[in-house]
């Protein structure tokens, strides 16, 4: 039962509005004044309010303010009682929150039909406000759901560390490591266009095909992937997620494989931001790390190429998505690539520190704003 709230200074109006509202089958409660009229409201939520404009204190348009401005309360429907009828008032008292208005004294075939229209809209809303919370939370759980996806820590002659901080939408970011044998690595990070539960959903997709290595060199294939070859896994990754097939999806990604007998990285990207190599010397060498390409699903039958790079003793090798450095700023500029390079550099030479260092600098960025952008950094540190 949809239970009411009449607020108003005049016992006459109160008990012939309460007397004809309970026929109705309502629930009715009344207050003689706005201060407790407010004090009801926060009580007991009532989906309705009735309130006369002219009061002594407390006056409609200040019950108004209060209800609409107080989360818990906004969407109770209210009904301004007047005797005002002009323009200016009427705008005035929409204004401070007011949904609708009965003149003074009602006529009860128009107070019947508007109090019902009115709680057609509230109960309307608050099936509106169920349903997102329900989106909500199964976006939340979605996203635990990737994260419990993604590996652990690494820790050895080879150690890696890894972050990922979703953002207020789902996102399509994911990361992995895996050892191909005893002497080769392979590791890749992914960036899936757009946000939502499609792109996370692809973005796990790929995760999984790549985990279980069950990537083909074609749709029609039996033969697998080499997934110690970067440029064959672009290219078959290419040929098996079209945008065409996928929701007009494409992703980024960078993809190396380490040789830690030979110290060879071999690399390839397609349309991801490069990785950044690093030395850990006092006037650090510093090496982009990209190939030209793509992304992944934007034109069938592309044939990638990868490139190698010697890994120079005590050497730290970042992979990161777009999210991490296009943080815009108060002043509509981005906080941008070299100012992530720079925090790169700067970093302490403490490993376990090191990059929280980077997600601290990241998130004064952003003015410890949530982010737009899911964000995924993996630093990757060779101690040869």
């Amino acid at each position: 039962m949809s239970q009411l709230l009449i607020i108003d200074d005049d016992p006459t109006i109160r008990m012939t509005l309460q007397r004809f509202l309970k026929s109705q089958g309502y629930d009715v409660v009344v207050a003689k004044d706005g201060d407790e009229g407010l004090a009801i409201a926060r009580e007991i939520h009532p989906s309705l309010i009735i309130c006369d404009w002219m009061m002594p204190i407390i006056d409609g348009l200040e019950v108004c303010r209060q209800i609409k401005s107080d989360s818990q309360l906004a969407n109770i429907y209210l009904i301004l009682l007047t005797a005002r009828d002009q323009e200016g008032d009427l705008v005035k008292g929409l204004e401070m929150g007011a949904d609708d208005f009965l003149s003074k004294p009602p006529r009860i075939n128009e107070l019947r039909a508007r109090v019902r229209a009115g709680l057609r809209l509230y109960h309307a809303t608050e099936e509106i406000q169920r349903q997102k919370q329900l989106i909500e939370l199964e976006l939340i759980q979605a996203s635990h759901y990737v994260r419990s996806l993604l590996p652990a820590n690494i820790e050895g002659k080879i150690s890696i560390q890894s972050s990922f901080l979703p953002s207020t939408q789902l996102g399509g970011d994911s990361f992995d490591y895996f050892w191909l044998d005893e002497d080769h690595l392979a590791l890749y990070l992914l960036d899936v266009s757009g946000h939502g539960v499609g792109s996370a959903l692809l973005s796990v997709s790929v995760l999984n095909i790549m985990r279980s290595r069950s990537l083909r060199r074609s749709t029609s294939s039996q033969d697998t992937t080499n997934f110690h070859s970067p440029r064959e896994v672009l290219t078959d990754l290419n040929n098996t997620f079209q945008m065409s097939v996928h929701n007009e999806m494409y992703f980024t990604i960078w993809y190396g494989v380490y040789n830690q007998k030979t110290h060879q990285l071999l690399y390839a990207s397609a349309g991801h931001p490069p990785a950044v190599l690093i030395s850990n010397e006092e006037i650090p060498k510093i090496k982009l790390l990209k190939t030209a390409g793509l992304p992944i699903g934007m034109m069938p039958e592309i044939e990638y190429r990868h490139q190698s790079c010697e890994i120079d003793t005590s050497s730290r090798l970042y992979l990161f998505s777009d999210g991490v450095y296009e943080i815009p700023q108060e002043d509509g500029s981005i906080w941008g690539f070299n100012a992530l390079m720079d925090t790169f550099i700067r970093t302490s030479s403490d490993r376990q520190s090191r990059i929280e260092h980077i997600l601290s600098c990241v998130k004064s960025a952003a003015n410890h704003r949530p982010f737009e952008d899911d964000l995924s950094l993996l630093e990757v540190e060779f101690s040869i």
